[in-house]
């Protein structure tokens, strides 16, 4: 199952920490603000990624510990899930038909 990630980093952070942590390789896509002049909440960020990719919304599951974030991405008819801890991510996951090892 292929992951994205949508991502407030700037250009140069972005470039800095993508080497430090390898679980950002696992992304079929990393949809950068400062690459692309945007920001989450903003929805056109989310359509961007989805427009990019080829995906549907309803294809979707986005997760975030922001709730403006995880409300961003439903305006656009994204599933989303706000992120409290990594119990309840593998419930909501689990209740989605979704596993666990899908986290990265």
């Amino acid at each position: 199952m292929p992951l994205y990630a949508v991502t407030n980093f700037s250009a140069s952070k972005y470039a800095e920490t993508r080497p430090r942590f390898p679980f950002l390789g696992r992304f079929r896509d990393v949809v950068v603000s400062g690459h692309e002049g945007m920001v989450k909440p903003d929805p056109a960020i989310y359509r961007l990624c989805l427009d990019r990719n080829g995906l549907a919304a309803g294809d979707c599951v986005f997760i975030d510990d922001n709730p403006a974030n995880v409300a961003g991405a439903r305006a656009v008819g994204i599933d989303a899930i706000h992120f409290t801890g990594p119990e309840a991510l593998a419930r909501e996951l689990a209740r989605r038909g979704l596993p666990a090892s899908l986290i990265p």
